[in-house]
């Protein structure tokens, strides 16, 4: 019984370690979307943080480079908020559960 749980805890240990290199990998990969027929991109990476926006000269005026900058501000402002609304959301379920406070599920 003892050596099943100690295999157990090794298996556990080992996907989490997977589980934080796979974490590691996505923060670092980026993927572009693109809009009206590519007159507007957008670079993210894979923990949605906004690298870059880019629009086409037709779409603006002459101060492109302030909007695309107000543009890559507004999109990371937004994902932080979602983020704190969805694990705000989570922690009001989890508290009943007896889970750890703070714990951050796979949502």
């Amino acid at each position: 019984m003892k050596a099943d749980i100690g295999q157990l805890m090794k298996q556990a240990q080992k996907m989490q370690a997977q589980v934080q290199e796979a974490q590691e990998e996505l923060a670092n990969l980026e993927v572009q979307g693109e809009a009206g027929g590519g007159l507007v991109s957008l670079t993210m990476t894979c923990r949605h943080e906004v690298r870059g926006v880019r629009i086409d000269p037709s779409l603006l005026g002459d101060d492109r480079d302030m909007l695309e900058d107000i543009l890559v501000a507004a999109f990371n402002d937004a994902l932080r908020k979602v983020e704190q609304t969805v694990q705000d959301k989570y922690s009001g379920m989890t508290g009943g559960l007896g889970l750890p406070g703070g714990l951050q599920l796979p949502f």
